[in-house]
């Protein structure tokens, strides 16, 4: 597929803007990885292939365990994944699906067992800018596969 537009060239601020809330959730307190593994299943869900090589090859650089990666798929199913991160993961799966308009109450119970008011407020705001880099990269179609991670372990 051919690039449509750069929205980070044509509309500068508007990357910014997105930049910015990234920015904001790496300085959050949320651990850097349980982030990346969040925006690479959201990103897996909405078909997005920049976000899914750019988060896979994050993860990967920090060190992340590659059968974590090639498991996220069947996360529900794989017992490597802590409780926080099946948490977060169910977490992820809802808002960004919002099945019936609704995240379900018992989905709500699980990720507020592992994570405090303002944690769950930060993972939802990760959740839904991921959502949104997802939907900039989609309809601009921007190109997938020359992403390098910044930093390596």
């Amino acid at each position: 597929m051919t690039q449509r537009a750069s929205y980070a060239r044509v509309a500068p601020d508007v990357y910014k803007t997105l930049l910015g809330v990234h920015q904001y959730l790496e300085r959050s307190g949320l651990e850097i990885d349980l982030l990346n593994l969040v925006f690479l299943r959201a990103s897996q869900i909405n078909g997005c292939a920049y976000c899914i090589d750019m988060h896979w090859k994050d993860l990967r650089a920090a060190g992340v365990a590659e059968q974590k990666l090639y498991m996220l798929d069947a996360w529900r199913e794989w017992t490597g994944y802590s409780e926080r991160e099946r948490a977060a993961l169910e977490w992820t799966e809802a808002v960004t699906r919002l099945t019936h308009q609704d995240v379900p109450d018992d989905v709500y119970a699980r990720a507020h067992a592992q994570f405090s008011d303002e944690e769950l407020a930060k993972l939802t705001l990760g959740v839904t800018s991921i959502n949104a880099w997802n939907r900039f990269n989609i309809a601009f179609r921007t190109p997938a596969g020359s992403y390098q991670p910044a930093h390596k372990k």
